[in-house]
């Protein structure tokens, strides 16, 4: 793969022009990662409501009905559903782990198996999440962990 970078004329927009045979995963997590630096999720806290960007997300929460987005220490609710929430970000490090949860994957600090072949992630602010073993492949596959 070429990558070439070139120095717009004064005046001209900053651009991005991908040319590929193939529009492979790497290429649409590129793509993903390019368009979600400009998107934020807006949460919703006490009649507040707060601009977020998806890289600061720990976790996406589904509890009554409702959404819950978690950051470091704070917790807004949203008003997406977490099945749009998992399309919408589909390409980024955001990945289903059970029915009711969506980690950020690079907040992950580490991985400990349980049992009945769930996992458990320890998350950099402390937080520990189960991992059903229906999404452990799946989460395995995205951080590149082999099956053996």
């Amino acid at each position: 793969m070429k990558i070439v970078i070139e120095t717009p004329k004064d005046g001209d927009e900053d651009e991005v022009i991908i040319r590929c045979r193939e529009l492979n995963d790497d290429l649409m997590e590129l793509i993903s990662r390019l368009r979600t630096d400009r998107i934020f999720i807006t949460g919703h806290s006490e009649g507040m409501i707060k601009r977020l960007s998806p890289k600061d997300v720990y976790y996406f929460e589904a509890v009554d009905n409702k959404v819950f987005v978690y950051l470091e220490k704070d917790v807004y609710e949203v008003k997406e559903k977490l099945y749009e929430i998992e399309e919408h970000y589909r390409h980024t490090d955001l990945q289903r782990i059970s029915k009711s949860v969506i980690v950020n994957i690079s907040m992950i600090d580490h991985i400990a198996p349980l049992l009945g072949a769930r996992l458990e992630a320890s998350l950099k602010n402390g937080e520990k999440l189960i991992i059903s073993r229906q999404y452990v492949p799946y989460l395995k596959k995205k951080l590149g962990i082999s099956e053996r």
